[in-house]
């Protein structure tokens, strides 16, 4: 029941964000139509596009014809043409002529490759060490270990990422490749991207997961499990961390659905064709389905991602129960 009522608070948000959003872009009281087409537009080119985007029809009518198109599928007439837009339908892009899940689908790989491969490195080597920093509290390893994660914390990302594309020559060509067509090209082709991500990130994860384990340990369940006689590596690990990581996997998740909708500065910098530079250029090009679509995704992703966070409380810390 607990998983029902989230799912159905999780669907009733991306709802609520495509009524908004689409209140934003298309009943705007600038033309929606005439950004578009841009400022060369000709009369049949503008009426062409207020047709295809039901512009002429009553709001109500325009955001139901919305959600049909992502639950069935429905029709375009563009130019003069008849294009079916297969489920979930997102628009077309009027900047390049194809669906926009088309163009999403094709980017959203490419995102997703960055940020869990870069949050692969900055949650292993964070709770790493995070963790042994914790054991070693107040020794010159844990002030060192600190003074560098601030230090790091504090460079701004971009100027990381702009040092290793300038200055890490070592490192193999940046591009991306299909996991499915190589994953060495795939994973070599995104290393320096995944360095920057799990370099930057790494600082604050080992400062949290330091500061949990730390709260953790002075628990009455780890001194109950001291006094049984069990060893303090087990301690640590088995009873101490486990409740650490709680915390820990809450920032966690809200980290890589951010990053999943928000990577404009690595994709820019690397070149990688993803989903923040898809919607950078969309914004640029005035196109408005692009821009939609991205919304949607970006909310689809902060909920589902916010979900599975909250299921996995159970499974990392015995003492949260669903409810």
């Amino acid at each position: 029941m607990y998983i029902l009522r989230r799912l159905i608070s999780a669907i009733s948000v991306v709802i609520v964000t495509v009524v908004t959003s689409f209140a934003l872009f298309f009943v705007a009281p600038t033309d929606p139509a005439g950004v578009i087409c841009g400022p060369k537009c000709t009369p049949e080119r503008l009426a062409d596009i207020t047709r295809s985007l039901n512009l002429d029809q009553p709001a109500i009518e325009q955001i139901g014809l919305y959600f049909k198109g992502i639950l069935v599928g429905r029709t375009y007439t563009a130019g003069g043409v008849e294009r079916h837009c297969a489920a979930p339908c997102l628009g077309y892009s009027y900047a390049l002529g194809v669906p926009v899940t088309e163009l999403l689908g094709r980017a959203v790989p490419v995102t997703m490759s960055i940020v869990l491969g870069g949050a692969t490195i900055y949650l292993l080597f964070g709770v790493l060490i995070g963790t042994t920093a914790a054991r070693l509290r107040g020794t010159i390893v844990d002030r060192f270990t600190v003074g560098t994660s601030l230090i790091l914390g504090a460079v701004p990302y971009f100027i990381v990422a702009l040092m290793i594309a300038l200055y890490a020559t070592f490192l193999p060509k940046t591009q991306y490749v299909s996991f499915f067509t190589s994953p060495v090209q795939w994973a070599s082709g995104l290393l320096a991207a995944w360095l920057c991500l799990g370099l930057t990130n790494s600082a604050g994860y080992t400062r949290y997961s330091r500061a949990s384990l730390i709260e953790a340990m002075g628990q009455d369940y780890t001194r109950t499990a001291r006094s049984k006689g069990i060893s303090e590596r087990r301690v640590i690990y088995r009873h101490g961390l486990r409740a650490a990581m709680t915390p820990v996997v809450t920032i966690f998740g809200v980290d890589v659905a951010y990053q999943l909708v928000n990577t404009i500065f690595t994709e820019r910098i690397f070149q990688l064709p993803g989903l923040g530079l898809r919607i950078i250029n969309a914004f640029y090009q005035y196109d408005l389905p692009v821009l939609m679509g991205g919304v949607i995704v970006g909310a689809t992703v902060l909920v589902v991602m916010n979900l599975l966070v909250d299921i996995l409380y159970t499974v990392l810390d015995p003492r949260v129960r669903l409810g």
